[in-house]
């Protein structure tokens, strides 16, 4: 924990803005250097043009690479084209807009030159190929939680949530190609031409007007409740207040700021300033306005495009993003009574087996997938799965007719969803929660690294459940050992060892020389403790092997 993690950032920790936007267009990437050419993790290219990981050059091969990418796919409708708030996104959205519009696509921007959030253009593409024949896609400029220095790219298919593998192979391929080449294939034209080329949607109407589709925004309103919003800076900075006003919310915007250096941010716990809303030090604004007697039932933020939520309750303060999707499923297929008896609920490998043993007392089908959200994509397009969430504070869910809202996290939609549980129940999400522990246990959940080099992590990612050869965990019998996930059969790039009443995964960094540890038990915390340590010893007898 950095010493003055959770305090306001101070001048020396704030990028300089000039540098960064210098770096986007004067560095061009060692393309002999991996951290330097194009890959699409499970949200996309993400780098800092501080590091050549994030120019002008890789910008300008991903955007032609989509260009040709759905071209060959047949995808001939409008792209839905937005961006967040970081420093280099307006850079990136420029070159980005010059290349597509080169290329003959037919762009849609913001109509009101704004910021949008991920959930507002899965949306639009969703509900654009509702009642059109031809196909829209979209790209998203965004990092989405990551510190200021960084810019991200991804792509957004006519399913309207995050690229497939297969897609995002072929996109990050053709890019290196195109810049190995010298980028002479890349069509492009001024930005004055691009911009007024490009059509025009208004994002924030399309996707506020739906609410009431998908929300229970009436009680919200009927009973008043007190709600503080803080967008952190992010793309939903419009938002929250035309929320408010549209649906007659009592809701307050208790930060309007935008500065693409974050200067108004609490440094997270490793001293880095990061708009993560699941975390304790990012929110500690938040968290301490409630402490210090903020009149609010609720308060939430958001990451930087809004596909991540963080819940405030006067009770429990920020709430673990594991015990809110818990909360959230308890009160939905209780509450949801358009969704079909057979509808499932969706989880990755890595989330709180307190979802598990809700969706056992409902009844309920569990779909248990890596992580990535694009594993929901599918059951969440077709109705099948009517709650798809991760352990990283995102989720979606299903309209209340049962038909598909979005198919990326919804930031807005999660935190709507606990005013709107605060509304019908008169309890908040953690008083929820709570109920739930009495009636299943209170699980202790973790996550720490471990370290592994190269050839190590590729080793993990690679196990198969003969490799393991432990019979025990922390004094309990092994009951699974999964190396492919059991909702979808697709690889979890790593282990997940399970028992009765604890479970642990393990997967490789791609960042980092490290592997991450995920933990559970509902036996306490010095259970959790011995879960974790056989963990490291159960991973390096595999290893080893």
């Amino acid at each position: 924990m950095h010493d003055r993690a959770g305090q306001t950032a101070r001048p020396e920790d704030l990028i300089d803005l000039d540098a960064l936007l210098g770096a986007y267009e004067g560095v061009r990437p060692d393309m002999t250097d991996p951290m330097q050419r194009v890959a699409f993790g499970t949200s996309g290219h993400r780098g800092s043009s501080l590091d050549g990981a994030f120019n002008e050059p890789h910008i300008l091969a991903i955007a032609q690479a989509v260009a040709e990418y759905r071209a060959t796919q047949g995808v001939d409708g409008p792209l839905f084209l937005g961006r967040d708030t970081h420093g280099l996104s307006e850079p990136a959205f420029r070159t980005t807009l010059e290349v597509l519009i080169a290329n003959g696509v037919e762009v849609l921007i913001d109509a009101r030159d704004g910021f949008t959030p991920t959930p507002a253009v899965s949306h639009a593409i969703l509900t654009y190929n509702r009642t059109n024949a031809r196909k829209a896609d979209g790209i998203l400029i965004t990092p989405s939680h990551n510190p200021p220095r960084d810019g991200g790219i991804k792509y957004n298919p006519p399913s309207g949530g995050p690229a497939g593998g297969e897609a995002t192979s072929a996109i990050a391929a053709r890019a290196n190609q195109l810049i190995e080449g010298g980028l002479t294939e890349v069509r492009r034209v001024p930005f004055a031409q691009a911009h007024a080329t490009a059509g025009r949607f208004d994002y924030l109407s399309a996707y506020i007007d739906d609410l009431p589709s998908v929300l229970d925004l009436d009680a919200i309103q009927n009973v008043g409740v007190r709600i503080g919003a803080d967008p952190l800076g992010g793309a939903a900075v419009a938002y929250w207040g035309e929320i408010a006003t549209r649906h007659r919310l009592n809701l307050t915007v208790v930060n309007d700021a935008v500065d693409p250096r974050w200067a108004f941010m609490p440094l997270d716990a490793d001293g880095k300033i990061r708009m993560d809303c699941s975390s304790p030090c990012a929110m500690a604004g938040l968290i301490g306005m409630m402490k210090g007697g903020a009149s609010y039932d609720v308060a939430f933020g958001n990451d930087a495009d809004a596909d991540r939520h963080g819940i405030v309750t006067p009770d429990a303060g920020l709430m673990n993003p594991n015990h809110f999707l818990a909360a959230a499923i308890a009160y939905l297929f209780a509450n949801r009574p358009g969704w079909g008896a057979d509808v499932a609920v969706g989880k990755t490998l890595v989330s709180s087996s307190m979802i598990d043993r809700v969706v056992a007392g409902m009844g309920r089908r569990l779909l248990e997938v890596p992580v990535g959200f694009k594993h929901f994509v599918p059951g969440l397009l077709d109705g099948s799965v009517g709650f798809g969430g991760e352990e990283s504070a995102g989720a979606a869910f299903l309209r209340h007719d049962g038909t598909v809202w979005t198919t990326d996290k919804d930031g807005l939609l999660l935190c709507l969803l606990a005013a709107e549980i605060q509304a019908r129940t008169g309890s908040s999400a953690s008083q929820l929660y709570a109920g739930l522990t009495d009636q299943y246990g209170a699980p202790v959940y973790a996550r720490v690294d471990a370290p592994a080099n190269r050839t190590q992590k590729a080793r993990l990612a690679a196990l198969s459940p003969s490799d393991i050869t432990a019979t025990t965990l922390a004094g309990q019998p092994i009951t699974d050992i999964l190396t492919q996930a059991p909702g979808n059969g697709e690889a979890i790039g790593g282990l997940k060892v399970v028992t009765a009443d604890a479970w642990f995964a393990a997967r490789p960094s791609g960042t980092e020389d490290v592997y991450k540890i995920y933990a559970e038990s509902f036996l306490g915390p010095d259970h959790l403790a011995t879960v974790q340590a056989e963990a490291k010893a159960v991973v390096a007898t595999a290893l080893a092997g």
